[in-house]
């Protein structure tokens, strides 16, 4: 985590809870996709949740998740939503709102 000048933790701009189901070929694509994305475009300013449905049921149905994967953007606001393997790049950082 990176620090301020003042030594206070900074709290990360982008938050997002990706859903998956195991280690299914689309969880692994959507997995891979979009840490390759935050890596190029948003580097350390990201906090990145993956919840596996298959062990954790609740958080699927606190969030009205109904396929998957499922990216969620927690952060900023407003909340995004994109389903699917987040191959098309620049679909995601359309939807996401991230300048290429």
């Amino acid at each position: 985590m990176k620090k301020t000048n003042i030594g206070a933790p900074r709290d990360k701009t982008h938050k997002f809870i990706l859903f998956v189901s195991g280690m299914s070929s689309k969880s692994i694509s959507a997995t891979e996709n979009i840490r390759k994305i935050a890596d190029e475009y948003l580097g350390d300013d990201m906090d990145l949740e993956i919840v596996d449905v298959s062990k954790d049921r609740q958080q699927a149905v606190q969030n009205q998740i109904i396929g998957l994967p499922t990216l969620v953007r927690v952060t900023p606001k407003p909340s995004r939503i994109i389903l699917g393997d987040l191959s098309d790049k620049e679909k995601v950082l359309r939807i996401l709102n991230i300048n290429a």
